[in-house]
């Protein structure tokens, strides 16, 4: 699949990792997706996508259009259709905040459909997507409608939550959340209750989800794969936290998990595959 993607000028770039296309056919049609700093949204101009929660009590999902997700917590797999068009927003864990009208808490861990977030916008911003037929065009319309969408004045608390979140992510999780409360002059409750409403997790959770993604992202499967100097390196000391987190978030030991990267290390990878591994 062919991946064309870009960091949105200011002021978006506060709030979105990147804006992308994804188009062709998938080498792979299901993904298991660990989770990672970000929350999603998905405009689908191809056929039916499929979603599976790890959590076997939730329902599985079907979305031929559009779709918001916030911040996930654990695993999920993803069904690509057999020919992919899809535009997409990767958000900062705290971006999605400011361009919907509900609280973080209700997209965590949860799969809504564009229309649920945007009333009655889905079909026209496809409209507007799907009749343009660059990568660089779509991303333009894409860029314009995230721009249109923006609060002119952040959200009460939005900017400690930007500010705390920013030190997160540049030290890969690794501050510890007491520091990062005193720094702001707040309590740790106050932080807490802060990204639960921007965010929908706390930044305790946040701090694991950048840790464990720099650790993710650091597995080299064509080299030996020393775990141990990983995980020290992302701030994992306790080899059974350790092993116990990695198996949650990825459904696999760290030795299975490099099995299977070793089955798929010589294929050509772009930036949708850091993180997801094929699981068919």
């Amino acid at each position: 699949m062919e991946y064309v993607g870009r960091v949105p000028a200011p002021p978006l770039d506060r709030f979105i990792d990147d804006i992308y296309c994804l188009t062709g056919v998938p080498r792979h049609r299901l993904m298991n997706v660990p989770p990672m700093p970000s929350a999603h949204l998905f405009l689908h101009l191809g056929g039916p996508v499929r979603l599976w929660d790890s959590d076997r009590s939730v329902a599985p999902a079907v979305f031929t259009e559009g779709w918001f997700m916030g911040v996930w917590t654990r695993r999920f797999l993803f069904e690509y259709p057999e020919h992919v068009r899809l535009v997409g927003v990767h958000f900062k864990p705290w971006g999605m905040s400011p361009f919907v009208d509900m609280s973080a808490a209700e997209l965590c861990n949860r799969w809504a459909p564009v229309d649920a977030v945007w009333q009655r916008s889905g079909d026209r911003i496809r409209n507007r997507v799907g009749d343009v037929a660059s990568a660089t065009e779509t991303l333009r319309v894409l860029e314009e409608e995230l721009r249109s969408r923006l609060g002119e004045a952040p959200a009460r608390g939005l900017d400690l939550v930007q500010h705390t979140g920013r030190r997160l992510e540049t030290s890969h999780g690794t501050i510890p959340v007491g520091s990062l409360a005193e720094a702001a002059g707040v309590s740790g409750n106050h932080l807490a209750s802060l990204f639960k409403a921007h965010v929908g997790v706390t930044p305790k959770r946040v701090a694991r989800i950048y840790r464990f993604a720099r650790l993710i992202v650091g597995v080299d499967a064509l080299r030996p794969v020393d775990w141990s100097r990983l995980a020290q390196t992302a701030g994992y000391f306790d080899h059974a936290h350790f092993s116990r987190e990695f198996k949650d978030f990825t459904g696999h030991t760290p030795t299975e998990y490099l099995a299977r990267q070793r089955r798929f290390a010589t294929e050509r990878r772009g930036p949708q595959d850091f993180g997801p591994m094929p699981a068919d």
